[in-house]
């Protein structure tokens, strides 16, 4: 087949540092080489791929020229596709709303990964004037917002077998790895590291928007010695940092729509040590590959119960759920779907692929 997949313009593909989409798409244009398809990356300039790359920004928004308006770059990335439609046979969007217009007029079928929250004013709006076209979520919760939307199937992330290497000591710190926002828990990983009388290694990004909170609610607590704060981590360092750790931590608050940090972490054969919230129960098998709890309290106690886990049992479950080899081969099972039932004529009928209810799509990815 040939496809084309659309990228955000906010970090490379994949990312130089932080982004948890890009570093997917990265993967899964990868796999689908592999699997032998002709795919076409539509994505930043500075994106490396197996695939065909067609540039449509010099350089990663976030890292590239201060003051670069992202509206005048995504409406090169849509005119990008909109020339080319008719170069592919399916067309798959990673960048949410804003193609929708023009994909549904090209004629040619498209499906949408929805990779952020669903629960934000106004965007049971947008599902309103689009019924139609096919999305797909990356966990069943995620959608749970949307539930008129035309969902075919839910698809998790998954990464490559041999990114991370295992390791099966038993690690000396609780790690931290994300966004230093409220929403992503750093004040309570710091407070149930402490309880448990445990080093805690923080390794993130300080977003912009959030230094004001970063000096208020966390640098007092950051005291280089038991609290260390390593900064961003890119592949290379994420290995070990993730790989020498007794559990990673990931105390959220926000309906997580996947979490990827908690799959690199059972890569390493590192158990997750997760409140229940989002698509954590999807994730992590309790007792299994971490704990699910729901409060600081029960977080510390599984500090003490990591004991029991087997961090190469922890390893076996990435390999069976998450690679990237089997994420690519749920994708290509829909492009083939969709090719089969006539593409775009069929979703304007709204008859050609069934919208299953939520809870059922992913269970046949376990």
């Amino acid at each position: 087949m040939r496809i084309a997949q659309l990228a955000p313009l906010a970090e490379s593909v994949p990312p130089k540092l932080y982004g948890g989409t890009e570093r997917v798409i990265a993967w899964l244009v990868d796999e689908l080489v592999e699997l032998g398809h002709d795919v076409t990356l539509f994505a930043s300039g500075d994106s490396k791929t197996n695939g065909k790359l067609h540039p449509v920004w010099p350089r990663a928004l976030r890292l590239g020229r201060r003051g670069a308006d992202p509206s005048a770059a995504c409406a090169l990335l849509i005119e990008a596709i909109a020339e080319r439609a008719a170069d592919f046979d399916v067309i798959h969007s990673h960048v949410d709303w804003l193609p929708l217009p023009v994909l549904s007029r090209t004629g040619v079928p498209f499906l949408t990964t929805m990779h952020g929250r669903l629960d934000l004013p106004g965007l049971s709006d947008v599902i309103g004037a689009f019924p139609n076209p096919p999305f797909v979520s990356i966990s069943d919760n995620q959608r749970r917002p949307l539930p008129r939307a035309n969902w075919i199937a839910t698809i998790q992330h998954g990464l490559p077998n041999d990114l991370f290497r295992p390791s099966y000591e038993t690690g000396s710190y609780l790690a931290f790895l994300g966004r230093l926002t409220a929403d992503k828990g750093p004040e309570a990983a710091i407070r149930i590291a402490r309880a448990a009388r445990m080093p805690l290694r923080i390794a993130a990004k300080i977003p912009r928007a959030e230094t004001a909170y970063f000096k208020k609610k966390l640098e007092p607590d950051i005291d280089g010695g038991e609290i260390q704060l390593v900064g961003e981590v890119d592949e290379i360092r994420k290995q070990p940092f993730l790989a020498e750790a007794a559990a990673l931590l990931f105390p959220i608050n926000w309906p997580e729509p996947f979490g990827l940090v908690m799959i690199e972490a059972m890569a390493c054969g590192t158990p997750v040590i997760a409140y229940r919230a989002g698509s954590v129960p999807e994730v992590v098998e309790d007792g299994v590959t971490g704990f699910i709890v729901d409060n600081e309290e029960q977080a510390i106690r599984a500090v003490y119960e990591l004991g029991r886990l087997d961090r190469r049992v922890v390893r076996a479950r990435f390999e069976e759920r998450f690679a990237a080899s089997r994420m690519a081969k749920l994708y290509e099972s829909r492009y083939r779907e969709m090719l089969a039932r006539g593409g775009r004529e069929e979703f304007e009928k709204g008859s050609a692929i069934s919208r299953p209810a939520v809870g059922t799509a992913s269970e046949s990815l376990r």
